[in-house]
């Protein structure tokens, strides 16, 4: 009987759906049957490649913090956090799947608590990062999933080195292919990241002469899969990682021009190895430079169809791992090592199944999910620093830090800048109440209430 597959992508940019889904993709040509889940940003082109997925709980870690507070990051990223996991875990065990294979932390966690066999897919490793907040949340984040899961997926353009994981699998790329190129007088595609704008450099493009097409413009109708249209250009320009991996497979020169301090680590790696097919352009003067003249065009397979023949061999083999027991526990060819829970045979009656896959989710136990918490914090950690940029922001404080050394006035104003507005409502407050009485007292309370309402998480 064929398996069934449940495949989870992260609801923070596109690219973890388009990714997940080159896997559902290659699974379902496999033979096995795929459940997906998500939602947040992917959620169209899940829709568009023609699955009707289940929605857990968006967390949004870095629009919280951008556009709130850390207040507002820790008191709705959090509790969302934990809803997403709560949503995951009842619908594991709503949808009974034979497996999980997602890059969504959360999903992750949920499978642990449900004792479904779990295949992770991570590309941001500790030895990417320089820094140390970075380094210490994705050295917590991967070894957590390396613990849990049967396989730990690395999809890399780089060669090995040291910095790579023990025990997780080295594969090609993966990206969601498509039909062949699109040959439409593109000279250049660009794909800005969910936390970058590329629209300017597109414009200077276009004057350059180049025939753009720039995903972002409103007229741009989202598409099944980019990866024809990346065949059929001479350049691609990008910051995010899942454009990396798409250019490689479609084996189109990439130019890179990083935003987050996750792809200035990519892309500081790209030149350490010197990866064929790739450019990293710090400046937008730079990107013109190197379109103006691209690399070699990189060469790679697509890493989708191992992770599909690996999984679905592995759960049609009734015993895949069965090796030596040492300590209750198994060696998985070297690549990792599991927990001893045996894989689940899929159902013999097809149609219960069904109707368990598409009955409604019962709400998870949001008490049960704080038993992650551990592994949350982590997760927290990671997904906040490195896309938030804490390393420049370090450099930001420090030196704020050191001009404030010459003149507290100076350091003052960064203070209020980082979020004094209510702390400054309430010291007017005092020195009204102070000098004018009552009645100042009053107008004081009032320039509170107009700042306080602005961040209330009430």
């Amino acid at each position: 009987m064929a398996p069934t597959v449940a495949v989870a992508h992260y609801p923070e940019g596109a690219g973890h759906a388009t990714r997940m889904l080159a896997i559902a993709e290659a699974i379902e040509d496999a033979g096995g049957t795929v459940r997906m889940a998500g939602g947040g940003a992917g959620t169209e082109f899940v829709a568009l490649n023609g699955y009707d997925e289940f929605e857990p709980t968006v967390v949004d870690y870095i629009g919280d913090y951008q556009d709130g507070s850390v207040w507002r990051t820790a008191t709705r990223s959090l509790p969302a956090s934990v809803d997403r996991i709560a949503d995951y875990r009842a619908w594991l065990s709503a949808t009974e799947p034979d497996a999980l294979v997602t890059d969504d932390m959360f999903a992750a966690i949920a499978a642990t608590r449900c004792d479904v066999p779990l295949y992770v897919l991570k590309h941001d490793m500790p030895g990417l990062y320089d820094d140390l907040l970075e380094r210490t949340g994705a050295g917590v984040h991967t070894r957590f999933q390396l613990s849990a899961a049967r396989e730990f997926f690395y999809p890399v353009v780089w060669p090995e080195s040291g910095a790579d994981p023990p025990r997780a699998t080295r594969i090609p790329p993966v990206a969601l292919d498509g039909e062949p190129p699109v040959r439409d007088g593109y000279d250049v595609v660009v794909v800005p990241s969910h936390y970058s704008s590329l629209s300017r450099i597109a414009d200077h493009l276009r004057r350059q002469g180049y025939d753009v097409l720039d995903v972002s413009d409103e007229s741009w109708e989202p598409v099944e899969s980019l990866l024809p249209y990346l065949r059929g250009a001479d350049a691609v320009v990008c910051s995010g990682y899942s454009t990396v991996m798409d250019a490689a497979v479609a084996g189109t020169p990439c130019v890179v021009h990083p935003a987050t301090d996750e792809q200035d680590a990519v892309a500081e790696w790209l030149e350490r190895f010197d990866v064929t097919g790739f450019a990293v352009a710090p400046d937008p003067i730079d990107v013109l430079d190197a379109v103006a003249a691209p690399p070699d065009p990189p060469a790679f397979e697509n890493g989708a169809e191992f992770i599909a023949r690996r999984v679905t061999t592995d759960l049609c083999d009734p015993d895949p791992y069965a090796a030596e027991e040492v300590d209750g526990a198994e060696e998985i060819d070297g690549t990792g090592a599991v927990d001893g829970t045996e894989v689940q045979a899929t159902d013999p009656e097809a149609a219960a199944g069904m109707a368990r896959a598409n009955a409604p989710v019962a709400t998870g136990s949001r008490l049960a999910s704080f038993a992650a918490v551990p592994a949350l914090a982590a997760a927290c950690l990671v997904t906040t620093g490195s896309l938030l940029s804490p390393s420049r922001a370090g450099r930001s404080v420090a030196g704020t830090v050191a001009r404030g050394v010459g003149g507290l006035r100076t350091a003052g104003g960064h203070l209020r800048r980082a979020g004094g507005r209510v702390a400054g409502a309430v010291a007017g407050a005092v020195t009204d109440a102070l000098s004018a009485g009552r009645d100042g007292c009053g107008d004081a309370v009032g320039r509170v209430r107009r700042v306080v309402p602005d961040r209330s998480p009430f």
